[in-house]
């Protein structure tokens, strides 16, 4: 048997391995891969949706301050539970059950809130969105991770997570036909609609995915694992039946412990093998989500706030005023994983992390410096565009991309989705601190308190990251439990 750090690996999974790694990129994974992102794309669809119904709820339903923060928050307060409990069901149940059973999920809040007649049932119902969309994060990172060729694993991550921004570019264009259709106050029904639709879609489509041949294998469920591989890797048939054969139910299972026979759980991840890599995993990635969300959800209230689109009378026409602002500044969100997509593969997660938290910084200070220059932010658009870009830009080059990849590397097989699962925990966890903290900041100390406290959540990010950092870049999903890596 091969010896890789602590664990032994049965030279057969060595070869199913190696033909998963070593093959080319084909059409089943890209398929695989689109279907992968359904959670990810309804999580940039339904936070832009969201910050673009507000202004209308906020007028048909009489919201009250508290309530629009509780309902942003609610979004992402029930990814916090989803996350833990997403991941750990498909370390347990597999990838494909858990991606059936959170868009299931997704359909029905969805209609909910489309249905919903009062501001605590649509709380309740963002809950429940926040629910699925946890759910899916995890096992969307791990079952790419686990399925992709090994030279285009970080390319096609990145283009996971950037399936956020296009759901939010999406987003733009159905809320600008809706609004623009509808033309009244109740127009933010349809947009959850929107949202029930495309989650149906994903929904019919994940039926015919192929379930994880890692994630298999690990379960020692070989057989079922090489029927998978045949359905993304052109191999001869045979020669796969008969390593199935000679595997029969053998367990593939490489980690950092000492005792492979150890039980993996949510306690492994604070052990002394594993904790470092918890901490890199779960501290950076919160301090980024208490800024993507708090400023990602209110980029159309703070771009109404920085008096863009002016003082409209007509409510459904400031509104598309202001999703077309927030849909030309979400622009540079996909331009930047487009980036990421070349950077993370060239220079490394780390360094990009950090790269990227910097930039994040520099953007939100030119934010507050329009806010404190004479005449204020209304004066100076081209700053707050500049502000707003340049943030975006490098929030998604570096750790809006990183932070989703790096939990899905750092931890094995059986422990993949609980790992990522607790790591986008906590960062919902910030999340929900940013998205119902940030207007109550907003309403009592201004939009330049809250600009100035996201550029330092900025550089905190970026100290975490050189603090807490494991160098495993190149390196195989096998490779990267090898000894010498902390």
């Amino acid at each position: 048997m091969k010896i890789l750090g602590a664990a032994a690996i049965h030279p057969d999974h060595a070869t199913l391995i190696g033909v998963l790694d070593n093959a080319p990129l084909r059409l089943p994974h890209i398929l695989a891969w689109a279907l992968s992102t359904g959670g990810v794309l309804i999580d940039g669809l339904s936070v832009f949706m969201l910050g673009i119904a507000i202004p209308l709820l906020e007028r048909s339903m009489a919201l009250t301050p508290i309530e629009i923060g509780l309902l942003g928050a609610a979004l992402v307060a029930g990814a916090v539970f989803g996350a833990s409990l997403g991941g750990r069901l498909a370390d347990r149940i597999g990838r494909k059950s858990v991606f059936l059973l959170d868009m299931s999920l997704l359909v029905l809040a969805a209609v909910l809130c489309a249905l919903a007649w009062d501001p605590w049932l649509l709380i309740c119902a963002q809950l429940l969105v926040g629910v699925g969309i946890g759910m899916d994060f995890p096992v969307s990172s791990s079952y790419v991770a686990e399925c992709m060729p090994h030279r285009d694993r970080s390319r096609m991550m990145v283009a996971t997570i950037a399936s956020q921004s296009v759901g939010m570019l999406l987003a733009a264009v159905v809320a600008l036909g809706l609004l623009h259709l509808s033309g009244d106050m109740n127009a933010w029904r349809l947009l959850f609609v929107s949202e029930a639709v495309l989650a149906s879609l994903f929904l019919v489509a994940r039926l015919q995915l192929p379930e994880s041949p890692r994630w298999l294998i690990g379960q020692g469920r070989n057989r079922e694992a090489v029927h998978a591989l045949e359905r993304l890797v052109p191999e001869d048939r045979q020669m796969l039946e008969n390593l199935a054969t000679r595997l029969g139910n053998t367990i593939h299972q490489v980690s950092k412990l000492t005792d492979p026979a150890q039980k993996l759980g949510f306690a492994v991840l604070f052990s002394t093998a594993y904790r470092r890599r918890m901490l890199l995993s779960t501290l950076p990635w919160l301090l980024m989500d208490i800024a993507t969300y708090g400023v990602g959800l209110f980029t159309a209230v703070l771009l109404a706030s920085l008096h863009f689109g002016g003082h409209n009378s007509n409510l459904i026409t400031h509104v598309e005023t202001l999703t077309a602002g927030s849909g030309l500044i979400d622009i540079s969100l996909l331009l930047g994983f487009l980036i990421g997509m070349w950077a993370v593969a060239r220079f490394g997660r780390i360094r990009m992390q950090m790269v990227g938290f910097a930039g994040m910084a520099v953007g939100m200070s030119v934010l507050l410096l329009s806010t404190v220059l004479p005449g204020g932010a209304a004066q100076h658009i081209g700053l707050v565009f500049t502000g707003f870009i340049v943030f975006n830009l490098s929030m998604n080059m570096g750790p809006n991309s990183t932070t989703y990849i790096l939990p899905a590397e750092l931890f094995p097989t059986q422990l993949r989705a609980t790992g990522a699962g607790f790591a986008a925990a906590c960062a919902k966890i910030g999340a929900t601190a940013g998205v119902f903290l940030l207007p109550l900041i907003k309403n009592s100390l201004g939009v330049s308190m809250v600009l100035g406290l996201m550029a330092v959540v900025s550089l905190l990010g970026l100290l975490s990251t050189w603090v807490f950092r494991v160098e495993g870049h190149g390196r195989t999903l096998e490779e990267l439990h090898q000894s010498d890596l902390p």
